[in-house]
């Protein structure tokens, strides 16, 4: 697994000890260990998901992570894929089972969910998944993705997810796309506001249930930040 250094969160600031040390999105959680084994059908594919305690929706795909991965589509430039924020890996490894010609980053800050996806990648036979740790973007060096795909922390608030989109756009290559799903009354409305000042167009793909999948696409590499 390649290394980077240690953070204090998800897309924490430096210095900046996280209100949420024990969330799923901790470097280090201190839950006690106790792996599970189950089986889910994503984008066709059957596959075999190793998960723990402390890290996020541990006992099933949740829906708002299905919901993206089933709307996702590799529309624009090819090129390599990137999981942000990957936890034990169901969204990468369903796109690296869909697209086997693609190399898909993982990354995550959590280690045992870092450890859990590199498993599931070898028992899936996903050897077109690579796996790292990276807070945020801090240890990624790629900066040319096709497609960027996140069930982003929003429970961290928007001083932590708003920067992921703006990083997000800096690491497309032109007519590379942003795959957000967020619900409703955790602010998916404000959320598309903020990527209409950033990507030069955002389209809803899916709403159901109260989540929203909002596909962000970069265009002639200009940033619209004041």
């Amino acid at each position: 697994m390649k290394k980077a250094r240690k953070h204090a969160g998800f897309f924490a600031r430096k210095g900046e000890k996280s209100d949420l040390t024990d969330h799923y999105y901790s470097p280090d959680p201190s839950a006690e260990s106790r792996p599970s084994l189950w089986q889910d059908t994503l984008r066709g594919f059957s596959l075999t998901f190793k998960t723990d305690r402390g890290v996020f929706s541990k006992k099933r795909v949740d829906f708002g992570t299905r919901l993206l991965i089933e709307s996702f589509s590799a529309d624009g430039p090819s090129g390599p894929i990137l999981d942000l924020g990957c936890g034990y890996g169901p969204i990468g490894l369903a796109v690296a089972k869909s697209f086997p010609d693609r190399i898909v980053h993982m990354v995550d800050v959590n280690r045992r969910a870092l450890e859990l996806a590199e498993e599931n990648a070898n028992i899936n036979g996903c050897s077109n998944a690579l796996v790292y740790e990276s807070d945020g973007f801090a240890g990624i060096s790629e900066r040319s993705f096709a497609a960027i795909l996140s069930n982003p922390p929003i429970r961290a608030g928007k001083k932590v997810v708003y920067p992921m989109f703006e990083k997000s756009f800096e690491h497309l290559a032109d007519g590379g796309r942003l795959w957000i799903v967020i619900q409703k009354k955790q602010g998916a409305p404000s959320a598309l506001k903020k990527l209409e000042e950033i990507f030069a167009e955002v389209e809803t793909v899916r709403r159901e249930k109260g989540y929203y999948v909002f596909c962000a696409k970069k265009f002639d590499s200009v940033l619209r930040i004041c």
